[in-house]
């Protein structure tokens, strides 16, 4: 039985910790429209651009980014992996696919554009050697 709660407790902490990523850049849009919050939308290989996995985590899986981008942010990733084991399925890869078409065609690795409700390019940044706080005031900078 202690062995069930605590596997109970375990999982639950896990949800709660969680970064709410979107799972398609649709949603994530609807849901930047319905909050009236920023989009981030991420440009990351996660299995091989050392910035991005630096990027991630340092910022993205710290808590204080977490919380913050829970009040703040609507978050979706476009990941580009190339190791085979990583590969994403075909319509997620379509997406992203066109998603770097519209917002990264030079095909910068890791490039984080900032988008308003309808879309559009508030700004544009990539990984910075600073910390999760520091990049938090770094983006709201960057939306002023």
């Amino acid at each position: 039985m202690k062995y069930y709660i605590a596997l109970f407790i375990l999982f639950s902490t896990t949800l709660l910790s969680a970064q709410n990523w979107q799972e398609s850049f649709e949603e994530a849009l609807e849901i930047t429209k319905d909050e009236d919050k920023v989009l981030i939308l991420v440009f990351a290989g996660s299995d091989w651009c050392a910035p991005c996995i630096k990027l991630d985590k340092d910022v993205w899986q710290s808590d204080e980014f977490k919380a913050y981008a829970e009040k703040n942010f609507v978050l979706y990733k476009a990941d580009f992996p190339r190791k085979k084991a990583n590969r994403l399925n075909d319509d997620v890869a379509e997406e992203n696919g066109k998603l770097a078409e519209k917002y990264n065609p030079k095909g910068h690795f890791p490039l984080v554009v900032l988008l308003n409700k309808k879309g559009e390019v508030l700004a544009t940044t990539g990984y910075k050697k600073l910390s999760a706080e520091a990049y938090i005031t770094h983006l709201n900078d960057l939306l002023k």
